[in-house]
């Protein structure tokens, strides 16, 4: 979830107050093994850095399978 308030300051006088002005609130469902990195805010963008972190038993891995003389691999995957 990010929120945001409006800054305690003195009152100014602006011709537009766009969403800086503002309190809001939103909130972003990540996928599965997702984590936020970081995040920063440079003249009114906010960055998140997001780091996809999958479990070393999800990840693929490889078989080698003897087949009479020749050797052959085949990659899985652990059903989970």
């Amino acid at each position: 979830m990010v929120t945001g308030k409006k800054a305690d300051s003195e009152e100014k006088q602006y011709l537009y107050q766009g969403i800086a002005a503002r309190g809001f609130e939103r909130q972003f469902t990540l996928a599965d093994y997702v984590k936020i990195a970081g995040a920063r805010l440079d003249n009114g963008m906010l960055t998140l850095e997001l780091v996809h972190e999958m479990p070393e038993e999800m990840k693929p891995r490889r078989i080698t399978i003897a087949n009479g003389n020749q050797p052959k691999s085949i990659e899985t995957r652990k059903a989970g």
